[in-house]
């Protein structure tokens, strides 16, 4: 009757053992989703719409992932820097660039297309070339923003700091453009894929100037990922484009399609950008 009853204890500690290692009872995955300061989403909508993607990477893993919202960017560093987010898929591009260079993420794609800064002027703006706007008023989005560093790097690049220029620093984007319709200032920079920037040219305005392009919304995957593990989410995102079902997963997040040769560019834009970001983080 012992023996009996050890065997069947034993039976029941490795099926427990056995069952407790099983993908079905896996924590899952977590995907933090950063939309920056643009865009007026809440949690449940942007679930709605980043959650079929996360399925596809889901798909790939054979891993359930969930999407977190995540609104400020000290909570998106903090949990790539604590390894609390899985995937990250963030803009501004600088954050998913500090997980590369000093969290240890892994790159997977980024989303096409590229971004730009616009160095836009009125439609009646006589200026005309770049090298004239030298001297003039210039409006830009926020000093510590990833678009005004942007700006700041590639009007560097052309021969023009903007530190020696009449430079207004502005919160949003929108507010760029009311300066310049209302003759407050005679130069702006704007996000190539911001709504403001859309809307201007929309309007008849003029684009005097399109920097270099740098990665857009990058994907990232955590550094206890396996290289097996991202080459599979890696093919799964760049494979979107090739059916109706993934076509509709790349319009429902608001991209063209994924591509997976921006790697060196992002580890290479905090040095462009300048300043402190060429330093390593503690």
């Amino acid at each position: 009757m012992r023996q009996r009853l050890r065997a069947l204890g034993t039976a029941f500690f490795t099926s427990f053992l056995l069952s407790a290692a099983s993908p079905s009872m896996a924590v899952n995955l977590t995907m933090g989703i950063s939309e920056g300061t643009s865009g007026g989403l809440d949690h449940a909508q942007v679930i709605a719409k980043y959650q079929p993607l996360a399925n596809v990477i889901s798909q790939a893993l054979n891993a359930k992932v969930d999407v977190v919202f995540i609104r400020e960017f000290k909570a998106l560093e903090d949990g790539m820097k604590t390894g609390r987010f899985d995937f990250v898929m963030a803009r501004p591009s600088d954050y998913p660039a500090r997980g590369l260079r000093d969290y240890g993420y892994h790159f997977i794609a980024s989303a096409k297309p590229d971004g730009q800064c616009l160095i836009v002027v009125p439609k009646d703006s006589p200026i005309k070339t770049l090298a004239e706007a030298k001297g003039k008023r210039f409006v830009m989005p926020e000093k510590i923003s990833y678009m005004s560093r942007f700006c700041h790097a590639e009007l560097r690049d052309q021969g023009i700091l903007l530190e020696k220029e009449n430079v207004k620093y502005v919160r949003e984007q929108g507010a760029v453009t009311f300066y310049m319709e209302n003759k407050f200032s005679d130069v702006g920079g704007l996000a190539s894929y911001s709504g403001a920037s859309k809307k201007w040219v929309k309007d008849g305005n003029r684009v005097l100037h399109q920097s270099v392009t740098q990665p857009y919304f990058p994907l990232i995957a955590s550094k206890n990922l396996t290289e097996a593990q991202v080459a599979a989410v890696r093919k799964n995102v760049l494979a979107l484009g090739e059916s109706d079902a993934g076509q509709a997963v790349l319009k429902t997040v608001g991209i063209e399609r994924f591509d997976g040769g921006g790697e060196k560019r992002l580890r290479e834009l905090l040095n462009w950008l300048g300043t402190d970001e060429a330093k390593a983080a503690p």
